[in-house]
């Protein structure tokens, strides 16, 4: 099977299930491999103690409360088990918008050989 004889949706296809593949094979070995996240645990409670989001509210307002809980939120995508789910959901996305585009390719070469319609 030559690269170059197949069709572009089938490529198209072949790259969305090797993104799948690879992408869900990082996340189960990240997820396997990911450290406890007990090392964090005094932080996120000094973070989450009434006194640090009182002077959070007091220095920047409500808005910089939001602000802090979005980055800690954020922040936390990106590592131990959490990280495994977001390269998860990554690779199903990106494959998906892959196989979507196969697909408008089909559907386009099926329109373009399609005769002209009747009145």
């Amino acid at each position: 099977m030559k690269w170059n004889m197949l069709e572009r949706q089938t490529r198209l296809s072949i790259i969305a299930a090797a993104i799948l593949v690879c992408g869900l094979a990082s996340a189960a070995i990240v997820y396997l491999t990911a450290a406890d996240e007990s090392d964090n645990l005094m932080i996120y409670e000094f973070e989450q103690s009434k006194a640090y989001r009182h002077d959070l509210e007091l220095y920047g307002g409500k808005l910089n409360v939001l602000t802090s809980e979005f980055m800690h939120w954020f922040g936390g995508l990106w590592h131990g088990r959490s990280l495994a789910f977001t390269l998860a959901f990554i690779a199903v996305f990106i494959s998906s918008l892959v196989f979507f585009a196969a697909r408008l390719l089909q559907s386009d070469h099926d329109s373009d050989h399609a005769g002209p319609r009747a009145p």
